[in-house]
């Protein structure tokens, strides 16, 4: 690995195709020492605090302010083997946090602060990572005094927040409930490159290519960065437009928008400094390649002095942004704004920018001696704030209006690390705010309904001429929404009824209106976010399911309460479980979509398995769409799937001109057509792992565990949402407010 670059050279594993190309490089392939411990959780990670651990309850037995001033008194402990930058850790933490937070991407949910990755590869040795092993090593000693009442995951968030405070900055609050994993999420598709952000590598971006956009759910510009390049895209000071360009769209895709942009950057800069000032090629490798010895350590110098302090080097861009690196001030905008800025060159061979003729009242002083003046600087990140028109317009609002600046960064910043928490009912701790957040995805509290108004609608939903088919498309439409990354979606809400998913191609807008139209004539008092998951277990009972189960108490979310723009990136384009293709060419194949949304849904291969199969059945498919449906009883819950798929006197065959998507099954002895499938049908006659759950539901007895499996693993898609019935994480989260809500 080259220090200054991080490039690894040439990924010495094959990716050309399958489910790799769908979760791109692994760790083993970045660091092919590394140890792979995985071969010890075949069946996922556990949790070394077993499996009835409740992080919620633990949460709520910790002492919030013992904590809050043991971060507080660490900000200014300097540790010789690392010490403060102005003698305050302040700006270090807040980095920290905000990288922990920076990883999060709309598109799928995936990546932020929820679950503590940052202590794992790939993140942890990111290039743009650079040295925050040595923040989390710093906490250790907090984290070991108060072991599992906090996670490291609200501890790396708790810290950011603690070190804004402690330097007078503006903060909007703070939510507990993020549950540490043990090991790194290996579902996450982090990109394909096979090297490190150079200055050499083309950026996602590469109109000249004809990349106009980052490729799929991607958010930063390129891999092991956060966010984009600061000293310009691939490196280029000069390119104004593309570094807009650049930040737009990144900043886009991880849900903030261009005031919630400048105020973050300007917020974040006007703390702490950036380190360059050192020879880059000393550095050792990072943490997941690092010595033994070395103990987890990365990027360690080689150079006599051990380069800490005055000789770090991390990003290679160097010195502070303003002339009080260790205060909040209104200096930012003002620096930024008044001075001309030169090109220049850091110790470390890095590009950026410096004021001209600079006074000395607005220097700051240098990081290891308060005594010696050096010049601030600005990133090319930074210049834009400056030389972009919409930027422009904002900085020079903010600096008019410092108040409105503070509140702007304080929202910002707990939009930032909290916008991966799901609803505002898993927020756990004193410091939750009490204002209702657009982007938390408001929903009222819902009623309970008696147990004689479920009866009553449940039979006026039998007589209503809904078929089959139709309860249940529109139960998994509202209900499969959900994702376990960001716990976004769901049933709850009803949000199905609104824009823009009562729109989506997937959810056959027309006949989803004639069901949602029935249900709110048929349903009372009842929500509608209610009646549509009924109208699933009414659709069940039709096909002969018994015993599924029904809960309501959901509430039905307004078209004010939701955030239109930030629901539209989850429109699929694909679903397996209904076999739909959208119209857009996928980079990947369908199957491995199908994957993907099954990991979103939380679910198992079996669960995958059981609900495909009786969807198919059900007639659930996009449309009369007919492929996969194998079956002679439709709209009865059968393991007609299992068994015809199975079934040897057919043989398939691509159809021609479909690309491969769409399957013809011909009889062996009389050659007329039999069955019609995808893809995503195929795969589980395919796939020896698919096709080994598929024979236990197609053996003789099979039918009634796959009626039993089914319902199941429907309930559960069905309840995802619902925070309040998972018992621990909400109701405690409600009860650690109480005081709060009294007033």
């Amino acid at each position: 690995m080259d220090a200054k670059t991080g490039d690894v050279g040439g990924c010495p594993v094959p990716h050309d195709g399958g489910v790799r190309a769908l979760l791109g490089r692994t760790n083993k392939d970045w660091w092919p020492e590394m140890l792979a411990t995985e071969i010890l959780n075949p069946n996922g990670s556990t949790n070394p605090h077993g499996e009835d651990f409740d992080y919620a309850e633990a949460f709520n037995a910790l002492d919030y302010n013992g904590l809050k001033a043991d971060l507080t008194a660490l900000m200014t402990d300097s540790q010789p083997w690392w010490p403060a930058d102005y003698g305050h850790y302040g700006p270090f933490f807040i980095r920290m946090a905000w990288h922990a937070a920076g990883t999060y991407r709309t598109a799928d949910g995936r990546g932020g602060a929820n679950s503590g990755q940052q202590r794992f590869a790939p993140l942890d040795s990111w290039p743009d990572n650079g040295n925050l092993d040595k923040a989390r090593r710093l906490l250790w000693p907090i984290k070991q005094k108060y072991g599992k009442n906090i996670s490291w995951a609200d501890l790396f968030i708790l810290a950011g927040n603690v070190a804004i405070e402690s330097m007078g900055g503006p903060v909007f609050g703070f939510g507990g409930g993020r549950a540490d994993v043990f090991e790194p999420e290996r579902d996450i598709y982090w990109g394909s490159e096979d090297k490190w952000v150079n200055q050499g590598v083309q950026t996602r971006i590469a109109p000249e290519h004809g990349f106009q956009q980052i490729e799929g759910p991607l958010a930063a510009i390129q891999m092991g960065l956060i966010y984009v390049n600061p000293e310009g895209p691939q490196g280029n000071p000069h390119d104004d437009a593309g570094m807009a360009r650049d930040m737009k769209e990144t900043f886009a895709r991880m849900a903030m928008n261009d005031e919630e942009t400048v105020a973050l950057t300007a917020g974040g800069h006007t703390f702490g400094k950036a380190h360059g000032n050192g020879d880059p090629s000393t550095l050792g490798a990072a943490p997941a390649g690092s010595d033994l010895a070395a103990q987890g350590f990365g990027w360690v110098s080689g150079e006599a002095h051990g380069g800490i302090g005055e000789h770090t080097v991390t990003s290679g861009i160097e010195g502070a942004w303003t002339n009080v690196p260790n205060k909040w001030t209104e200096n930012y905008f003002r620096l930024l704004l008044d001075y001309d800025y030169e090109l220049v060159k850091s110790p470390a061979g890095a590009n950026q920018w410096q004021p001209i003729d600079q006074k000395e009242e607005d220097m700051a002083p240098a990081a290891w001696d308060p005594n010696l003046k050096v010049p601030t600087m600005m990133t090319t990140a930074d210049m834009q704030l400056k030389r972009d028109p919409a930027y422009r317009a904002i900085s020079e609002k903010f600096r008019n209006d410092h108040e409105a600046f503070k509140d702007a960064f304080a929202r910002a910043w707990f939009k930032l690390t909290h916008r991966d928490m799901g609803p505002k009912v898993r927020y756990l701790g004193p410091e939750v705010p009490a204002e209702d957040l657009i982007w938390q995805d408001p929903i009222p509290a819902g009623t309970m309904p008696s147990d004689a108004d479920v009866k009553a609608v449940k039979d006026k939903i039998a007589a209503s001429g809904l078929t089959v088919s139709q309860l249940i498309k529109a139960a998994w439409a509202s209900a499969s929404t959900y994702r376990k990354s960001d716990h976004r979606g769901g049933a709850n809400g009803a949000r199905v009824a609104l824009a823009p998913q009562k729109d989506w191609d997937v959810n056959e807008p027309q006949l989803l209106a004639k069901v949602i139209d029935t249900l709110n004539g048929l349903r009372g008092s009842m929500s509608l976010a209610d009646a549509i998951v009924l109208g699933g277990v009414v659709g069940l009972e039709k096909a002969g399911a018994t015993n599924v189960p029904f809960t309501g108490g959901r509430g039905d979310a307004t078209a004010e309460q939701t955030d239109a723009d930030s629901f539209a990136v989850m429109e699929p384009e694909a679903d397996a479980f209904r076999n739909y293709v959208g119209k857009k060419k996928l980079a990947v194949k369908t199957e491995e979509m199908m994957l993907d949304r099954a990991s979103l849904l939380g679910l198992s291969v079996p669960e995958m398995v059981v609900l495909v199969g009786g969807l198919r059945v059900l007639g659930a498919n996009h449309g009369e769409r007919g492929h996969g449906h194998l079956t002679k009883r439709s709209g009865q819950l059968t393991n007609d799937f299992f068994v015809n798929l199975l079934d040897m006197t057919n043989v398939w065959k691509a159809v021609d001109g479909s690309g491969d998507e769409e399957y013809v099954a011909t009889d062996r002895a009389g050659g007329h057509e039999a069955w019609r499938a995808t893809r995503a049908d195929l795969i589980f006659g395919s796939n020896a792992e698919l096709r080994a759950v598929c024979e236990v539901y197609a053996e003789k007895g099979g039918e009634a565990k796959f009626a039993k499996d089914f319902v199941k693993a429907w309930t559960k898609v069905m309840n995802a949402d619902r925070f309040d019935l998972a018992g621990s994480n909400a109701k405690a989260s409600a009860a650690s407010r109480e005081p709060e809500l009294a007033k």
